[in-house]
């Protein structure tokens, strides 16, 4: 079969070698190369495995491999419900070094039981099936550049797993530089203009007072009278991005007052101490709710020492014992929806609970067509969401940081190295792979 290959396919296959052994080869004709390769891999037929149930050393930095695996063009498989979710690959020396230097299990196995496992997974009986990763997405991360008193999640689990992302924050995305990405990521953000709704417990404080002045002056160099005007045409940029065939990732304050500015475009509910003057007479009547991705309904709070922005969120009123506090995640069919079995690929099911500005939406307040992939039932709440909109897709997951419940302002970062096998967050590695995804034809 190797010897029928397109020559531009065997070059792919020499920048897998090392340096030295790829500039010695270039040198020598390419009958030799072929000769070479044709001996190597037909005597040498081999995959690499790596497993993600509980035999896995390190989960979060496994992603990473895939990443970096897929960056060097080669496909990736993703056994969807088999052994956590694994990820399989044709077997190059270069990646059994790159899994042992990131301590990273994996398995080499002969052609004939990758082909075993892949038949198995085709079983129409059985909830599994396989998804060919192509291309490394490129990412992009809405942070500002001034100095925040907290972390972001999934900046610290891609540092930690060592994925490639770029920082943009308002300037970039109104000079229109999101069709560049394949996945956007907001955190902890307030799309809406109120600063989080920190003025109360935190006007005094110089970080505070430092965050205000930086977006107004942000605001006044982009041409915008108030903060809450230009984060809704970015919010605005950020929705066409998702409509265009983008995929948008939420977590904490965003997911929200991300929908919250939508549907209040047009309409002034910033009070006096956020934009200088007061809300506007009957601003809940005037919200548009067809302007949302997720929610619709919902209540706008009103009142500045309220550290809330609307009545989607349930953390000032949910009644959660930190011991037992988790939330599950749903059982998809893997064969006929791939892309909610895709986000919740994990070794575990039952995810532990952990707060946030936002720390999970009220499922009253959901549109239709919203998909729940975790749900405290109990506590009538959803905690990872997901939709389509457009070509594009978004997902939304409540809290914070999946390793800290209760996560302060000012409080140090998370250090993954005491987590490398957080289930929490294999949720947000999950959707960074996923635009990865070939687009499957649906099965018959």
């Amino acid at each position: 079969m190797l010897m029928t290959m397109k020559t531009s396919k065997i070059y792919k296959m020499i920048p897998m070698m090392r340096l030295s052994n790829r500039k010695r080869y270039l040198r020598k004709p390419l009958l030799l190369v072929l000769s070479f390769l044709f001996l190597t891999l037909s005597g040498n037929a081999a995959h690499i495995l790596i497993p993600m149930d509980e035999t896995q050393d390190n989960h979060l930095k496994a992603y990473g491999i895939a990443y970096w695996t897929l960056e060097r063009d080669v496909e990736v498989n993703w056994l969807l419900n088999y052994r956590g979710g694994s990820f399989m690959a044709k077997h190059y020396s270069e990646i059994e070094d790159e899994c042992i230097a990131r301590g990273v299990s994996y398995e080499v196995i002969a052609d004939v039981q990758a082909n075993t496992i892949l038949k198995e997974i085709a079983n129409p009986d059985v909830n599994k099936d396989v998804i060919k990763l192509q291309k490394a997405p490129k990412i992009a991360v809405y942070q500002p550049k001034n100095k925040q008193p907290w972390d972001d999640a999934v900046t610290l689990v891609m540092e930690y797993a060592e994925i490639p992302h770029d920082i943009i924050y308002d300037p970039e995305v109104l000079d229109g530089v999101l069709p560049k990405y394949d996945w956007l990521h907001l955190h902890h953000e307030d799309f809406t203009g109120q600063y989080g709704k920190f003025w109360h417990a935190y006007k005094n404080t110089a970080w505070y007072q430092e965050d205000v002045r930086h977006n107004e002056e942000l605001a006044q160099e982009l041409g915008f009278s108030k903060v809450s005007q230009m984060k809704l045409s970015v919010a605005k940029r950020i929705k066409e991005f998702i409509a265009g065939g983008g995929y948008m990732f939420s977590m904490c304050s965003a997911p929200d007052s991300f929908d919250v500015a939508l549907a209040a475009e047009g309409v002034d509910i910033c009070d006096v101490m956020f934009d200088g003057d007061p809300i506007e007479p009957n601003a809940q009547q005037k919200l548009d709710y067809s302007k949302c991705l997720a929610f619709t309904d919902f209540s706008i709070s009103t009142n500045p020492h309220e550290y809330e922005i609307s009545s989607i969120d349930v953390t000032n009123n949910r009644e959660a014992n930190p011991e037992n506090d988790y939330f599950k995640l749903f059982d998809f069919s893997a064969k006929w929806d791939p892309v909610p079995t895709m986000l919740t690929q994990d070794h575990e099911n039952l995810i532990k609970g952990f707060m946030g500005q936002t720390t999970a939406f009220r499922k009253q307040y959901l549109k239709p067509d919203v998909t729940i992939m975790g749900q405290n039932k109990a506590l009538k709440e959803a905690r990872y969401i997901h939709g389509k909109f457009g070509k594009g897709t978004w997902t939304y997951l409540g809290g914070h940081d999946p390793e800290d419940y209760r996560h302060f302002i000012g409080d140090p970062p998370t250090d993954l190295n005491l987590h490398p096998n957080s289930p929490g967050y294999r949720l947000i590695l999950n959707n960074i792979l996923f635009p990865a995804a070939k687009k499957q034809k649906r099965k018959t």
